[in-house]
């Protein structure tokens, strides 16, 4: 039922919210990798560099949320700069997108996904974004949409157990 569904900018107001989404839907998604986080949750919805922040609402209730970031210096950048052969101010890294458990299946996910993607291309920027491979539904997801693999990665952050996350860009014309 994705016609019932409006995305907005995210508030302030909706951090409360937020915090607990993410923490609910974490246990089935593995997203984020490390959890708790050993930082404020806020710190992960909101970061320094943002573009924007968007929540999906179905009715007045918050089920999702997304971000467009500006690349900065370090192994995405360097990444996805090398896969792209861009350079880090002329991409736009899609970020914290998750939906709330129960509300998967209805495209809010592609709405949230759609509304950064559009920013970025609004900005002039090459969208990008970063997958863990175990995640295996929203890697599918991003590739059905279009976006392909342009190089892989071991963050810090990643348990060495894991294989490399997947560096995506989404090629097409800026909007």
């Amino acid at each position: 039922m994705p016609s019932l569904v409006t995305v907005r900018p995210r508030r302030p107001t909706d951090l409360p919210v937020l915090r607990e989404l993410l923490a609910a839907q974490q246990a089935g998604s593995g997203y984020p990798v490390r959890w708790p986080l050993p930082f404020p949750v806020e710190e992960f919805l909101v970061r320094p560099g943002e573009l924007g922040g968007w929540v999906a609402l179905v009715g007045t209730r918050v089920v999702g949320h997304v971000a467009l970031l500006e690349v900065r210096p370090g192994w995405e950048a360097d990444g996805w700069a090398a896969g792209t052969g861009r350079p880090p101010e002329r991409l736009a890294a899609v970020a914290v997108l998750f939906v709330a458990p129960g509300h998967g299946g209805r495209g809010i996910g592609t709405r949230l996904l759609d509304t950064a993607v559009a920013r970025a291309r609004h900005l002039g920027r090459l969208p990008v974004l970063d997958v863990v491979q175990e995640h295996s539904i929203a890697a599918d997801l991003y590739r059905r949409r279009g976006w392909t693999v342009v190089g892989e990665a071991r963050p810090p952050w990643l348990p060495p157990d894991r294989r490399p996350v997947l560096l995506m860009a989404l090629d097409g014309p800026p909007g």
